[in-house]
């Protein structure tokens, strides 16, 4: 009798909803963005998961606020996407 799911090959949201430390390959939740300041246009780094609001260098403009989980970005925030070569999740090696 053939099972009703493969447990060798998860599809990506289910390994997404799954415990860190119960996936295939263990990896983080949390990952560090790039965040581009709608006023200076100067790019800090934030961690998605802060737990203090995190100011701009340039202006001292509130960049994301602390929620329970991840931090939320504030309006008019610009995240610019990650190149082809940069991954936010775990790198396999084989």
């Amino acid at each position: 009798m053939p099972l009703a799911k493969d447990l060798l090959h998860p599809s990506p949201e289910e390994e997404k909803r799954r415990h860190k430390k119960k996936r295939l390959v263990q990896c983080p939740n949390s990952y560090f963005m790039d965040v581009k300041c709608p006023g200076c246009y100067k790019i800090t780094t934030v961690f998605s998961h802060a737990q203090t609001v995190v100011l701009c260098v340039g202006c001292s403009t509130v960049l994301c606020q602390p929620t329970g989980g991840k931090a939320r970005l504030t309006e008019g925030v610009f995240q610019p996407e990650r190149g082809p070569g940069s991954s936010i999740c775990c790198i396999i090696h084989l």
